[in-house]
């Protein structure tokens, strides 16, 4: 036998060795059960990442190369490295002293990676990357932000987050977004019932599964989540949005959502270590088009810790008379 032949017949008998093994691993592997038969969706689990709902102006694509991934994410990872740059001769006296240092920050340090993919962002439709506001809803976001600027004069004013209502950015959803920290999630499972408890602001969402919504009038936190299974796959309803909870801002993203929503999500294992979270949005009163977005949620080690917002709140008493001493 020629040197050629023997070459290709170990290069043949390697890829035959590897076909076989990976159709072992993935046959073996099977979306595990609850004891009462339900998929197990149960655990700690993370979203954080460095990509955010919308795409940002440097990339006109939704999936990465590789190089560009890397790029991006040293890059991130300097500007957060350079937060806690302090001059050699200190801060002057009197000035901004700036907010948290990058200890408290945990954004992530990767790229989105969905299905093998590295993705520009959570947005998967439009094509575009970019929520297609209808001109009305991106006012009223706008009219908000200036809203809150101004409004020192007491608590009520002050956005959600900071009364330690729910959490910043729709981090307790629907639909489920990643911010600049604490975005952990423990999902617990009982018959008829899963919960999702959210690590910022320590919301606990609790879905009704095989049933039917609450009247119209009726309007949780976190709207009204009803859910159930097809095959493997979680699918989740909310509607009845609480009206105080449709501006949803972080660093990282900000939208609007009206009373009328309706958030389908999807929660699907696909390995002991993720799940693929994805969703849509249907609001016609703010949006052109329905919006689509995906993440990977993946298992992280425990235990989850209280989110103490604030201490107990005391900030807000600093917040307020701040602002207040400065006018």
């Amino acid at each position: 036998m020629s040197k050629a032949m023997k070459t290709s017949l170990i290069t043949f008998c390697t890829t035959i060795v590897f076909m076989a093994c990976s159709a072992i691993a993935e046959e073996k592997w099977q979306v595990p059960k609850t004891d009462f038969g339900d998929p197990d969706l149960q655990g700690l689990w993370t979203n954080a990442t460095i990509t955010a709902l919308e795409r940002p102006k440097q990339f006109d694509a939704l999936v990465l190369s590789d190089t560009q991934a890397k790029e991006w994410e040293t890059s991130t990872g300097e500007f957060f490295a350079s937060i806690d740059e302090v001059p050699e001769d200190g801060l002057e006296s009197g000035g901004d002293v700036g907010g948290y240092n990058s200890f408290w920050m945990d954004p992530g340090t990767r790229a989105l990676r969905v299905n093998g993919e590295i993705r520009s962002s959570i947005l998967t439709s439009p094509e575009n990357g970019k929520l297609p506001f209808r001109l009305g809803a991106r006012m009223k976001l706008g009219q908000f932000f200036l809203r809150v600027q101004g409004a020192f004069d007491g608590p009520e004013q002050r956005p959600l987050g900071e009364r330690c209502i729910v959490g910043f950015g729709s981090t307790g959803g629907p639909p489920m977004l990643p911010v600049l920290y604490n975005n952990h999630y423990q999902i617990a499972q009982s018959p008829g019932h899963v919960l999702i408890h959210v690590e910022m602001n320590h919301d606990a969402r609790i879905i009704r599964l095989d049933t039917e919504h609450l009247p119209d009038d009726v309007r949780p936190w976190l709207g009204d989540s009803i859910g159930h299974w097809e095959g493997d796959t979680l699918v989740v309803e909310t509607t009845n949005f609480h009206p105080g909870q449709s501006f949803r801002a972080a660093i990282k993203h900000q939208f609007y959502l009206t009373k009328d929503a309706i958030v389908t999500e999807r929660f699907q294992r696909i390995s002991m270590n993720e799940i693929n979270y994805s969703f849509q949005v249907e609001d016609p009163g703010a949006y052109t088009s329905t919006w689509v977005g995906e993440l990977t949620m993946r298992k992280t080690k425990g235990p989850l810790y209280e989110y103490a917002c604030h201490e107990a709140n005391y900030a807000m008493r600093g917040i307020l008379a701040g602002a207040r001493m400065e006018n």
